[in-house]
């Protein structure tokens, strides 16, 4: 076979764009013979070149979705030509190939941008899952950027990525009620992204260039939410030094985004329903009404329906706010996003970082895609930003994610105590290293990590206290 000719897998058509193309330059004829008939047998096109000349000119001749890359190549050697094969085809994915696998060789091939490194003589198995990995991220990446660019397109859409059926079907129902002024309850896990669909209704109705004022009403106690939501005057209670606006006027003309609305209570809940009645309320201590033109988004991770059922939500509140519902699907049911967003967020936190962007080892998104996700789409991207963070190269490894991931047991770690530690000392330090651990994962959000630990804020608060556990700042989404 002449250098720079293309074989066709068998039973694929030149023109499959499911038929992946890859390239092998190494000056050894065995080892790219070799290559070539693996490669062709499992369903690829193959181009082979002996050094990096023909490998580059091959490269201008037609399109690949992979390169195989010796390092020892004959005058330019593989680490020498990567960059030049990047600069041609920023996105294309090159695994370098080498017998001499040393520390500094796999760095510097990693450094220079190869999307793996593997040693001669290598095991098939190993090489095609590698090269399956790799075209498979990046045929995602592709994808990636053609969904973003369409969504663009057709809507505003800021940091919604998907293309599960599920989350399409929300996206066309986005779209169609943000022009309106009806009132939408966003029902999902949390950590699903409902603050995100609520931006996307504002951003994307005649709202948009008026505030979007969101206010989380689980964290606040019932007095302090009445006044944040509708202000005050002076002196209506004992800390009211001075008289404030609330939300809902400061929101006038825009959107109120009431996220963790079932944690209200009842007698807040008659305010609220006042309002979307009447579009009029009165501060704290004020005889005087205020009308205003405001447009109700509310979220919740709890069964609003159930809470009426049991009298802890009002029937009336709950048929005005379920006008119309989004129900988000939880990330574990359209594993076919986990992928895309997990891009999405290396190449944000890249980017914020002033990093080279970073990438996923290949064992990484198979402990990915096998995962669950209990914190769904925001755990995801807390783990892309601890990988971003400690990742000493820009091939994320699997050694950096959290131990949940990786099917590491706490167990190692935790049980390693002085010898003169108590048992109650043993179980106590444990307590404190996974409420941490799962404070950090949640971003330092009690409420959240208390729904997910499936006890009451509460009991977690009492916990933190007794166990001199230091509450961080939460970190900027």
């Amino acid at each position: 076979m002449s250098e720079g000719s293309t074989v066709l897998a068998p039973n694929a058509a030149a023109g499959d764009t499911q038929t992946a193309r890859i390239l092998i330059i190494d000056d050894e004829v065995a080892i790219r013979e070799s290559l070539e008939t693996l490669l062709v047998l499992e369903g690829y096109s193959v181009g082979t070149a002996p050094d990096g000349i023909k490998g580059l000119d091959e490269l201008e001749r037609q399109p690949y979705d992979l390169v195989l890359l010796d390092l020892a190549l004959p005058g330019e050697n593989g680490i020498d030509l990567l960059p030049r094969i990047l600069d041609r085809r920023p996105e294309l994915p090159v695994i370098m190939i080498t017998a001499y696998g040393t520390v500094t060789n796999v760095v510097d091939a990693i450094r220079a941008g190869a999307r793996n490194f593997v040693q001669k003589p290598w095991e098939n198995e190993k090489l095609l899952a590698d090269i399956r990995a790799a075209i498979a991220q990046h045929r995602t990446e592709e994808e990636n950027v053609q969904l973003k660019r369409a969504l663009k397109q057709r809507y505003t859409f800021e940091n919604i990525v998907g293309k599960s059926e599920s989350m399409l079907r929300i996206l066309d129902l986005v779209a169609q009620v943000a022009p309106s002024r009806f009132t939408v309850l966003i029902q999902g896990e949390t950590g699903t992204g409902k603050d995100v669909i609520a931006k996307a209704i504002h951003a994307n109705s005649p709202r948009r260039d008026k505030p979007f004022v969101p206010i989380n009403t689980g964290a606040l106690p019932t007095e302090l939410l009445e006044s944040q939501l509708f202000g005050h005057v002076k002196g209506a209670f004992t800390s009211a030094h001075a008289a404030q606006k609330g939300l809902f006027e400061i929101a006038n003309g825009g959107t109120l985004f009431l996220d963790e609305i079932g944690t209200m209570g009842l007698e807040t809940q008659a305010k609220i329903l006042r309002v979307l009645q009447d579009r009029r309320f009165r501060p704290l201590g004020s005889v005087q009404e205020v009308q205003v033109d405001v447009r109700i988004l509310a979220a919740t991770n709890s069964n609003l329906r159930q809470s009426v059922r049991e009298g802890r939500f009002r029937e009336d509140l709950y048929y005005r706010l379920n006008v119309v519902t989004i129900d988000l699907p939880p990330l574990r049911s359209r594993r076919e996003d986990i992928p895309l967003l997990a891009i999405h967020f290396l190449e944000r936190f890249s980017e914020e970082n002033q990093l080279e962007t970073r990438r996923l080892a290949p064992e990484v998104m198979r402990a990915m895609m096998d995962y669950e996700w209990p914190g769904n789409v925001r755990e995801l991207e807390h783990v892309i930003a601890r990988g971003v963070a400690l990742s000493p190269t820009p091939v994320i490894p699997l050694d950096v994610l959290p131990g949940e991931l990786t099917g590491r047991s706490y167990s190692a770690s935790m049980l390693e105590h002085d010898a003169n530690a108590s048992l109650f000392d043993i179980l106590e330090d444990i307590e404190r290293r996974i409420i941490i651990d799962k404070l950090e994962r949640c971003n330092w959000n009690q409420t959240e990590a208390a729904e997910q630990f499936r006890i009451p804020l509460s009991t977690l608060n009492q916990k933190i206290k007794r166990l001199n556990i230091e509450i961080r700042k939460k970190q900027k989404e």
